[in-house]
């Protein structure tokens, strides 16, 4: 038996085992171990922090299904302060490598601010078959892929049904989707639920889907916005957390992308392989 420290973060509801790295152990194995709400410690993924030979650090992020994911905002920003509480480092600015590219961090007590890789891959009013019926949905990748449907009565719609029906899609393979439902309640907030693939439900908030909805809905409530500074879009999760999302626009490409929102330390122990 084998003994791993980790501690148990949560990022607007979105909730982490973080380790550091273990050699020789299958982190695929240990995270549906882990993640395990019943027989485990219980988190939707397993962040692992190792050394980077690109950056100053390196996350890797494995999903409650063992799947390891590209990226997850809530997840990095959780890490920037489990590094900055254990770590010291001397840069207040630090860079992380992570599967979607470098981002950069700050943290300060259990709050922490990311910058994510630049979005690519927008499209919009897809035409989309579900049951029969035919929805328009917007898609873009910001480090993992998203899909972003506008709704109304947001508290009504079934999120774990029809996100499953959506993620699994044959327009979205081989990868598969995460799904966001967007309710716009004011131009600057939105009110977002999310299907996470790899935890395959609805989880309480989802940093890269709260930017993809935050960065869809500023396109379609500006549509001739063409140039921006700091666009700034507040997103109101499923955990009721507010997360605040800034970007660049020039000539309708995003870039300069930051996700600001809470990092909070919940326990820390031994878990035994």
């Amino acid at each position: 038996m084998k003994k791993i420290t980790f501690t148990k973060m949560a990022g607007a509801g979105n909730d982490f085992i973080v380790i550091e790295a273990c050699p020789g152990i299958n982190v695929k194995k240990l995270a549906i171990a882990a993640c395990h709400r019943t027989n485990g410690i219980g988190a939707d993924g397993l962040l692992i922090l190792g050394k980077s030979k690109k950056a100053d650090y390196r996350m890797r992020i494995i999903n409650a299904d063992g799947s390891e994911a590209e990226m997850c905002g809530n997840g990095a920003r959780c890490m920037a302060a489990y590094i900055v509480r254990h770590l010291r480092p001397k840069k207040k600015l630090f860079s992380i490598e992570t599967m979607a590219g470098i981002i950069l961090a700050e943290a300060s007590g259990e709050a922490a601010h990311v910058r994510l890789s630049d979005p690519k891959d927008f499209r919009a009013r897809i035409p989309l078959d579900v049951s029969g019926r035919t929805i328009r949905v917007s898609s873009i990748d910001t480090g993992v892929p998203h899909v972003v449907v506008f709704v109304d009565a947001l508290k009504k719609i079934h999120v774990a049904e029809i996100g499953r029906r959506i993620r699994y899609h044959s327009r979205f393979k081989p990868r598969g989707t995460n799904v966001n439902f967007v309710e716009q309640v004011k131009c600057d907030l939105a009110d977002v639920r999310t299907y996470e693939r790899g935890v395959e439900n609805e989880t309480r908030a989802c940093g890269t889907g709260s930017v993809a909805s935050a960065i869809i809905t500023y396109l379609k409530s500006h549509p001739d916005v063409k140039q921006a500074k700091k666009a700034a879009m507040r997103v109101k999760t499923a955990g009721g957390e507010i997360l605040k999302v800034t970007f660049d626009l020039e000539n309708n490409k995003v870039s300069n992308v930051w996700l600001k929102g809470s990092a909070n330390f919940i326990a820390k122990g031994e878990y035994y392989v």
